[in-house]
Order: structure tokens, then C-alpha cells, then sequence
């Protein structure tokens, strides 16, 4: 495996690793609201998944990309779009293994995090961090 390769997977462990610290503040939020609040589930959902998004930005800017650009705003879009993405995503998966699979609801949001994982990655490698 060539050192190209090397620092490609060595970023996606940080992505993932970064991903972790939004997955603790997306179910945190999400059952908080859900839960405690008793708000909508997909509402409670979608707030917990923003709010991980933004930290996720900025830990995956600071650490997993060395992002040395100084187009922050470009960046922080690009990245909130491709997050506004994966939670169109990441509702539709809950939705389907939730509503119509009859899964578990977190147990669906477990598996709906780890598809949209790998979509928000490929994007922002891409995309956002351009490497």
C-alpha cells in the first residue's frame, strides 16, 4: 500500500474517530428531545444530527484535514450541505428500517449513522477539503 493510500485511511480513521465525538452529541441530543422533551422524533433526530454536523466540521477542519484554506465559509457550506444531505439520508434509512422493517428506532439510527458515514466521508474528501 502506497502512502497516498496510508494517509487516505489514516483520515478516515480520524473522520470516524471525530464521527464518534458527533455520535455521542447526536444520540445525546436526539434523546434528550425525543425522550425527556417528548418532541417529534424525526424533529429531535434532525437536531441532534445538525448539531454533531457542526462539531463535526470543525474537528474534521482542525484535525482529520488540516485544512490550512482560508475559505472557512466556503468550507463550512460545503460541509453543511453535504450534512443536510446525509440527514435527508439518514431520516429515509430510519424511516425505512423503523416504520416499514419495524427495527428498533436506535438501532435503525445506528445503521443509518454508519451508511451516512461513509457518503458524508467520500463527499468531503472530495468536496469540501478538496485533497
Amino acid at each position: 500500500m502506497n502512502s497516498a493510500w496510508w494517509t487516505i485511511l489514516l483520515r478516515f480513521v480520524r473522520f470516524g474517530i471525530v464521527g464518534a465525538s458527533g455520535l455521542i452529541i447526536d444520540f445525546g441530543i436526539t434523546w434528550l428531545c425525543k425522550e425527556k422533551l417528548k418532541w417529534n422524533k424525526y424533529l429531535s433526530n434532525s437536531l441532534g444530527f445538525v448539531t454533531a454536523a457542526t462539531n463535526n466540521y470543525t474537528w474534521n477542519r482542525l484535525w482529520t484535514f488540516e485544512s490550512q484554506s482560508g475559505e472557512i465559509v466556503r468550507e463550512y457550506t460545503t460541509f453543511v450541505l453535504i450534512a443536510l444531505v446525509g440527514l435527508g439520508l439518514n431520516n429515509l434509512i430510519i424511516w425505512l428500517l423503523h416504520e416499514k422493517l419495524h427495527l428498533h428506532f436506535y438501532l435503525s439510527k445506528l445503521i443509518a449513522i454508519g451508511c451516512v458515514m461513509v457518503w458524508n466521508f467520500s463527499m468531503n474528501y472530495v468536496f469540501t477539503f478538496r485533497m
